[in-house]
């Protein structure tokens, strides 16, 4: 329980990070969108400012998942981290919608302006040091399995994809396409929305007791190879949080002992945490009578 907790500060720094590279990239790229013109610069900064604010989420349901259990949470409040993947989701969404109208009214406006190539080379300096920060918050959520971090990092991941289209836009406008550019801001405010659609389906489907069958497949297998279980007549998985939570009723031979059917209970656990990385499995026991022993 203490190494979850560790993790989950861990995840946090990783929030911290997020919050103050588009802190200063928000800024760089709306100052100078604006002064050059650029449509796609701009609503990239547009973007990234909203993106404090999902960054925000993360870190506040980060902070309340730490919080040990009360008489309300008997299972903690992993889920917070959840929650705040899916708030960041519904801002990516506004902030999406939002960038794809203004864009396609500058794209319809008939005084499209070819913007100063310094937005194009500001756009491709900031994917690069946002592509940085996802490869470090992708590691790390990988790590310490945070859903709210691996939102945080897919979120990092699509504005470096989202500047360097800002780039080949800005570039393009300077070749007699000016329409190249808001043309770019389209398909920045596309990319945001199918990153926020990415994101709210893996959270909601984690809050609905979502898993993933083939996992859970893989599961039931480690624990049909555990030495001593005769059945599994039951199980179930979903996710909590950074944690994995497992249901399981198996049948042993109705002939051992409370100390032997325990034995089996904890090589299952051992097995969960070295294979799975599951820490928290419950287990019911069952008799099991073979059918020659019932012929008799």
């Amino acid at each position: 329980m203490e190494e979850t907790y560790d993790n989950i500060k861990l995840g946090e720094k990783g929030a911290m990070l997020s919050i103050i590279a588009y802190i200063a990239l928000s800024a760089i790229k709306l100052i100078i969108g604006y002064a050059t013109g650029s449509e796609a610069l701009s609503a990239d900064g547009l973007n990234n400012s909203t993106d404090i604010i999902a960054s925000l989420a993360v870190l506040i349901g980060l902070r309340i998942s730490r919080k040990p259990p009360d008489k309300n949470h008997r299972y903690g409040h992993f889920r917070a981290e959840t929650v705040a993947a899916l708030v960041a989701s519904f801002i990516m969404f506004a902030v999406g919608l939002q960038v794809l109208y203004q864009a396609i009214l500058t794209f319809r406006s008939p005084s499209i302006e070819t913007p100063d190539i310094t937005a194009a080379w500001t756009a491709l300096f900031c994917a690069g040091a946002i592509y940085l920060v996802y490869l470090y918050n992708i590691r790390l959520a990988r790590r310490i399995n945070s859903q709210a971090l691996i939102a945080a990092a897919q979120d990092n991941r699509s504005d470096a994809l989202v500047s360097v289209g800002a780039f080949v836009g800005i570039m393009g406008s300077q070749f007699g396409l000016p329409w190249l550019d808001p043309l770019t801001a389209v398909i920045v405010g596309g990319i945001i929305c199918k990153t926020a659609w990415d994101i709210f389906r893996d959270a909601s489907h984690a809050l609905t007791d979502g898993f993933d069958y083939e996992e859970l497949k893989s599961i039931r297998q480690t624990i049909t190879d555990t030495p001593g279980v005769e059945k599994i007549i039951d199980i179930k998985a979903r996710i909590h949080g950074n944690n994995k939570l497992v249901d399981v009723t198996i049948a042993v031979d109705h002939q051992l002992n409370v100390i032997e059917s325990h034995e089996i209970t904890e090589d299952i656990e051992k097995r969960m945490s070295e294979q799975h990385s599951i820490s928290y499995v419950h287990i019911h026991i069952e008799p099991f009578v073979a059918e020659s022993e019932r012929i008799r």
